[in-house]
């Protein structure tokens, strides 16, 4: 469909207000919570979030991930049979982000890491244990996902959105450092994880929504292996993970699939990231019709002139960080601007959706920025495309509401 002007979008996790965490809080700390109340304030919580979103300008939109009761990929193992966490000695999946960037700035990571908890994942994330493969692995949250999916589509009953889309787990961010007891090999679990995925990727479609896959592993996992192994090593792991997620969205509908792409959320050097253009060709095999990149923070702004030489195919679109979760400075609208149109005179300006680097909040107790600084990014962000638009199709777009 022809566009005239360039459409707002994030990543999709949002801050959660108080009210919500308050339970989450409490069940963490195995304290009983009235499941009634909690499923009116999740309910209440995400019709709130959407309003609050189409009010900013955001054209595409999600529930926050509010119905997650862990992190943004941890969630997902409520949802499965045929795990086991076991505590005591292990070190704990999330352990898989301790790469050569951690050891390079130790000193760093100590200090970071006594405020904001391992990589800066907090609260969610101080009693983790080792999960492991123990039997079967099957989905088991159909009944979850259709409570997300119901409370989401209630909440867009009357607000005037361009798209809704559902964030989920890739095959390769789900407990990537698992013990396995079952199968005969990690790679053999991973793709009964695929398959498991498939199921709630699917219910997300038929519910009406676009999918989102959030893959932060399969490019962190380079600063893991390298060194001491190869970057040969690295891609042929990725390229397994990589043909993974095609499986659980064999069949699905490309144009309905969003694939987000990152280097981790917290907020460290990330010395040791992979570049983009060493990864593009293997995320460039997915089925799926928008890609999700960090492009805004300082170490991947530079990575627009890698569509220079890489021709993005017919069919995909790209959602540019254009707004950082990694620093509390607002981006001013016209570098906003100046960053959607140079990537826009590349790949074209109807192969572009304004978007952010990463999620505002990767669990219900963590938070990159201040809730007053994410809504003024995304204030930004709508405002920056309306400049931009101006420009690509040479006349006013909208109303700036920033």
């Amino acid at each position: 469909m022809a566009r005239d002007r360039i459409l707002t979008t994030h990543v999709g996790s949002l801050i959660r207000p108080t009210e919500l965490t308050d339970f989450l809080r409490k069940q963490q700390d195995s304290e009983k919570i009235d499941k009634a109340a909690y499923e009116k304030c999740l309910a209440r919580s995400v019709a709130d979030v959407v309003r609050k979103q189409v009010e900013i300008g955001i054209d595409i939109v999600s529930d926050g991930e509010f119905g997650k009761n862990l992190s943004w990929s941890r969630y997902v193992l409520e949802r499965m049979s045929g795990f086991e966490e076991r505590h005591g000695g292990g070190v704990g999946s999330v352990r898989a982000t301790a790469g050569k960037d951690r050891r390079d700035f130790a000193d760093f990571y100590t200090e970071y890491e006594a405020v904001n908890g391992f990589v800066g994942m907090g609260r969610s994330f101080a009693k983790l244990g080792l999960w492991y493969v123990t039997g079967p692995i099957s989905y088991t949250g159909q009944t979850v996902i259709k409570r997300d999916i119901d409370d989401f589509k209630t909440a867009l009953n009357g607000v005037k959105a361009e798209g809704a889309f559902l964030p989920v787990v890739a095959p390769a961010s789900v407990a990537p450092e698992r013990g396995e007891e079952f199968y005969k090999s990690a790679d053999e679990s991973l793709f009964a994880i695929a398959r498991a995925l498939r199921e709630e990727y699917k219910a997300i479609i038929d519910g009406g929504l676009t999918v989102q896959i959030d893959d932060a592993f399969l490019a962190t996992y380079y600063d893991v292996m390298v060194p001491p192994g190869t970057f040969a090593d690295y891609k042929k792991w990725a390229q397994v993970r990589i043909d993974a997620t095609n499986e659980a969205i064999k069949g699905l509908p490309a144009e309905r699939i969003r694939y987000h792409v990152c280097w981790g959320s917290w907020n460290g050097p990330h010395t040791n990231d992979v570049a983009a253009k060493d990864i593009m060709d293997l995320v460039l095999q997915l089925n799926v019709g928008q890609i999700s990149l960090e492009m805004a923070n300082p170490r991947h702004e530079h990575e627009w002139q890698i569509w220079k030489d890489i021709k993005l195919p017919p069919g995909k679109m790209l959602l540019p960080g254009l707004v950082t979760h990694s620093t509390n400075i607002v981006e001013h609208p016209e570098l906003v601007a100046e960053r959607i149109v140079r990537l826009a005179k590349l790949v074209g300006r109807e192969n572009v959706i304004a978007s952010t680097d990463c999620g505002f909040a990767q669990g219900p107790f963590t938070r990159r920025v201040h809730p007053t600084l994410q809504w003024a990014k995304l204030a930004a962000l709508v405002e920056g495309a309306d400049i931009a638009s101006r420009e690509l199709w040479g006349r006013p777009a909208r109303k700036s509401v920033a």
